[in-house]
């Protein structure tokens, strides 16, 4: 059964059409979004992910939140703003919560940007993080921002996987620190040839038969759970769904899919969710049964129950400012690499290595490190 609703004649009105305008825009917001995230890393990450980080872990992570928050921000503002997508919240509503565990269906391969568009609201945007292939980590440029901003990659094979979850989870823990850590529990975006061998696999088994989604993988929900229940706030279960059909990276970049995205909130407190590895697992497959009830009742009614009345539209005035600021300053430093004095040109060529090494090697420098260097120097002081 489809969740993203067919094109009949009624979708077909709402489907934007892809004219030369919405060509042209299109690549020139692809330029935008390259030169500005290249920019950024180039001249942030060395200083921030790198020095500070060597100083302090926790400072280092506010400024990166701060600054690629804002980066960040141009996502949402695209969709809904300029592409003129309407996002549409049902269910519960969402305090502002710094630590929370997100899980979501998995549709296509823009779901988790779609993330943003609940975290920008809530202020938290600079703060989420992913649990993703390790292959998008290859992506030139992205992956770079995927490193930096602490992105947990995963092969889907368990015994490769766990023990480096369990290593940045580990790093994670301070309640202290603000984290949105999203997972998609399925581990790949659905289809109906994966549906199909996702049914004929619980029917082998015995687990519940889902037409909608695929059997959640539950080793990796209860591995982050398990290492952050307890400084977690709450567990927002969000189901997505999309009208007219689903979005592409390409529709969302030419603005011609989706019209509109529906998302439903189910928040749970962290002390509601067992924390033991089968009780987790059973929470997740049951929540996994739910979200097929809710995509059935979409598919037939085109909504979710229960819209929330305090719909908030993100602020225009902001979405200006917001690419205003990014863009400028990206020029500056477009102007300060290829015109300026040539420490600049230096500064950037020894970033673009430093950024090459650190994704390629996993890399990632701690303050113990300091902490150490601080400690050995005091003990031979002391000796002297």
């Amino acid at each position: 059964m489809e969740v993203c609703e067919e094109p009949n004649s009624d979708n077909l009105k709402k489907n934007k059409p892809l004219t030369p305008i919405r060509i042209l825009r299109g690549v020139m917001i692809l330029l935008v979004f390259l030169s500005t995230a290249f920019m950024y890393l180039i001249y942030f990450a060395p200083i921030f992910a790198l020095a500070l980080r060597l100083l302090s872990v926790h400072q280092s992570r506010k400024a990166i939140s701060f600054l690629f928050g804002h980066w960040l921000a141009l996502w949402p503002y695209l969709f809904e703003t300029v592409n003129g997508t309407t996002v549409v919240f049902y269910g519960d509503s969402v305090p502002v919560e710094k630590r929370v565990l997100l899980i979501a269906n998995h549709r296509t391969e823009v779901d988790w940007m779609y993330l943003w568009n609940i975290a920008l609201r809530k202020g938290c945007l600079g703060y989420i993080k992913y649990v993703l292939k390790s292959s998008l980590m290859r992506l030139p440029i992205f992956g770079w921002g995927f490193h930096v901003l602490e992105f947990i990659p995963v092969e889907r094979k368990r015994e490769v996987d766990e023990p480096v979850m369990l290593q940045m989870l580990s790093s994670f823990k301070d309640p202290k620190e603000p984290l949105w850590l999203a997972l998609f529990p399925e581990g790949t975006d659905f289809t109906e040839e994966k549906c199909k061998r996702s049914q004929k696999f619980a029917a082998e088994v015995g687990l519940p038969l889902l037409s909608n989604v695929l059997l959640p993988k539950t080793r990796g929900f209860s591995v982050c759970f398990e290492a952050l229940h307890n400084s977690l706030d709450a567990v927002y279960d969000l189901t997505i769904a999309y009208k007219p059909r689903c979005p592409s990276f390409m529709d969302n970049v030419f603005g011609t899919d989706p019209s509109e995205v529906h998302i439903h909130v189910r928040r749970v407190l962290a002390n509601e969710v067992p924390a033991s590895d089968e009780e987790s697992s059973a929470w997740l497959m049951d929540s996994f049964q739910l979200k097929d009830k809710l995509l059935s009742d979409f598919s037939a009614q085109g909504r979710f129950p229960n819209q929330r009345p305090d719909q908030e539209e993100l602020s225009v005035l902001k979405c200006i400012a917001t690419f205003g600021v990014v863009i400028s300053s990206t020029a500056l430093f477009i102007y300060l690499s290829l015109y300026s004095h040539s420490c600049f040109k230096v500064y950037v060529g020894l970033s673009f290595t430093y950024l090459s090494f650190a994704t390629y090697y996993k890399f990632r420098p701690s303050s113990s490190v300091v902490g150490c260097c601080i400690g050995d120097s005091s003990k031979e002081a002391k000796n002297h």
